[in-house]
């Protein structure tokens, strides 16, 4: 069968794109601060805005923007606040976000098909609409990173010299976490919460195994972020499987094929 001729295979194509091009756009800047596990706690919080949508019906993936937006303002906050650590910030947040959409969830007569659509991704739901709201999206996230690049990369680099050179890193440090919180929210539809903290880490971890300057980094992991996408929904439809666990598995191999061709 020609997968083409089906219109959520086109919807879902689309929208993988766009999000595989612009998850290591975020999760180059967020790796090399070592914030990695701020994509983690977001996709937590989002599962909590996810379930404040279900309960409430109003749409999940607009619910659950509004947390992780909220919630990345919160951690920035906490974390700048000296008396909390960056990693006790992100375990408040994770853990208190899980425990919230646990509690709701409960209210809502607990797991079903929907929820399980959104903490595992799935294509075919996605629609027309949702293809034109992560095309929005994306197009805000790349437009302030193209505004704000010199002051992102300096921050990420060097923060202190950023700082006595007179950038006013915790603007930029939260608007690096809004962008992130934009990100995972605009990658819900394709792999879901669970795992939305590979596609935005993954592509960017193993570009950078191949000890490139940043530009082809980035370029590389866009490379690898864009073909696990497109081979995983590919793949997912003949096979009958998970397309979001697909594009991860794929995601992963190309890591490793990566590490163990440098360590030969």
């Amino acid at each position: 069968m020609n997968l083409f001729e089906y219109t959520f295979i086109l919807h879902g194509l689309s929208a993988g794109i766009v999000v595989a091009v612009i998850a290591p756009l975020i999760g180059v800047f967020l790796v090399l601060k070592r914030y990695s596990l701020i994509d983690d706690t977001l996709a937590h919080v989002s599962l909590a805005g996810i379930a404040i949508g279900l309960l409430s019906g109003i749409n999940p993936v607009v619910t659950a923007l509004g947390a992780t937006v909220l919630g990345s303002l919160g951690v920035e906050r906490l974390r700048t606040s000296k008396s909390i650590y960056g990693e006790s910030a992100l375990a408040l947040f994770l853990s208190g976000s899980l425990a919230l959409a646990i509690v709701l969830l409960s209210f809502a007569r607990g797991f079903n098909t929907n929820l399980f659509s959104y903490l595992f991704g799935s294509i075919v739901t996605v629609t027309q609409g949702d293809v034109y709201t992560i095309l929005c999206l994306a197009a805000v996230v790349v437009a302030v990173l193209a505004v704000l690049y010199k002051e992102i990369l300096y921050v990420t680099f060097d923060e202190d010299a950023a700082q006595v050179s007179g950038i006013n890193t915790r603007r930029i440090n939260t608007i690096l976490i809004v962008l992130a919180a934009l990100v995972v929210s605009l990658s819900i539809p394709i792999v879901g919460v669970l795992l939305i903290g590979a596609l935005i880490v993954i592509p960017v971890i193993a570009a950078l195994q191949l000890r490139m300057n940043f530009i082809r980094t980035v370029v590389c992991a866009e490379i690898i972020s864009v073909v696990s996408v497109i081979a995983g929904i590919i793949a997912s439809f003949y096979l009958d499987i998970s397309a979001g666990g697909t594009i991860v598995l794929l995601m992963l191999a190309i890591f490793f094929g990566i590490y163990l061709f440098k360590r030969g």
